[in-house]
């Protein structure tokens, strides 16, 4: 029963443009439902690229102690999603995150049922494992599944500055460059496609607390996490993607290029309805969604579906909400209302 009413929720408040377990949880919501989602938190699913489910104990209060070293004091961790041949950059080593649900028992916490406790993935170098999505790109855009790859290609340049001169542009910080350049490797004319990889950017408490609750929980089975967090899709989307694809696609689409754009199955789902064209010679913009396989002990990135769009429907699906009632809108001003003590 309670899964039901967790599943409904989560639709309705997908259809507002809101997501499941975020701040303010238990607001527009039924009694029944309130009480189910506010045991819905977004904690750690992979660590250093290994599964957090099936760390023991042990190995998670070991990983937590390490980030209450300094930075430069910490032993290198290897990057799995790369092979593990170099070391991981990010801060946390928090490569993917996902919801879970508090247990009733002396368990701690389970993973959320369903597609609502599907990892969502932080880390862009996630992506790269076993070159899985380099292959798939390779194989639908460039009829090769074996294709070189060449990264943060530069791409803007400034006013005045010559051929090869300096990286940049009007407005331009953080769209210099192009993420990946997949070439197939034959004589003649080069064939070719730009490739951007978007991962997904979460709000609310940070992992400094989580870190610390996980070194001192010393119950069987897994920690509840204890901050209130969730992915932010109106960030990674509209405010970082986009600028990118409005900068990046006009210029490809008159050298007759094409932009791949590789996100996540909780990413893709989180954006709005994108026209479909059917064929690739008709599309700007090529979405390749990854999927996770839970079915061994470490989850797998395998290729999902791929949606071809043009920019301008793109721009629809990443910036196109959803407006909520007039009787929700004006609960929603007397919260604030209530907040500033008025």
């Amino acid at each position: 029963m309670e899964l039901d009413v967790l599943l409904a929720w989560c639709h309705n408040q997908t259809a507002q443009g809101a997501h499941p377990a975020a701040e303010g949880v238990g607001r527009d919501m039924g009694n029944q439902e309130a009480g189910a989602a506010e045991r819905l938190r977004y904690g750690i699913a992979e660590w250093y690229g290994r599964s957090f489910v099936n760390l023991t104990g042990d190995d998670r209060r070991s990983l937590a102690a390490l980030q209450g070293r300094p930075r430069e004091e910490r032993p290198p961790n290897p990057c799995l999603s790369r092979g593990g041949s170099v070391p991981c950059t990010k801060a946390g080593g928090v490569c993917s995150i996902r919801l879970y649900q508090l247990s009733s028992g002396p368990q701690g916490a389970r993973v959320a049922p369903a597609h609502l406790g599907e990892l969502v993935t932080m880390c862009p170098y996630r992506f790269e494992e076993s070159d899985v999505m380099f292959k798939w790109v390779g194989e639908e855009m460039l009829d090769d599944a074996n294709p070189l790859v060449v990264s943060q290609v530069k791409f803007l340049e400034r006013y005045g500055a010559g051929a090869g001169g300096a990286q940049g542009g009007p407005g331009g910080a953080g769209v210099g460059r192009i993420d990946n350049v997949l070439v197939r490797p034959t004589r003649g004319p080069m064939a070719w496609c730009a490739l951007e990889i978007q991962a997904v950017h979460f709000s609310g408490s940070g992992m400094a607390g989580e870190f610390r609750a996980i070194g001192d929980f010393q119950g069987e089975g897994l920690p509840f996490p204890v901050g209130i967090r969730r992915p932010d899709y109106r960030s990674s989307g509209p405010k970082r993607l986009l600028p990118q694809l409005e900068i990046k696609v006009p210029t490809l689409r008159r050298w007759g290029k094409r932009m791949a754009v590789v996100v996540d199955e909780g990413f893709f789902s989180a954006l709005g309805e994108m026209e479909r064209v059917a064929h690739i010679s008709n599309s700007d913009i090529a979405w390749f969604v990854m999927r996770y396989d839970e079915a061994k002990r470490e989850a797998k990135l395998k290729p999902g579906f791929v949606h071809f769009t043009t920019l301008e429907h793109a721009v629809v699906g990443l910036t196109a909400g959803r407006p909520v009632t007039l009787e929700i809108f004006e609960d929603r001003i007397r919260e604030k209302l209530r907040t500033v003590g008025r």
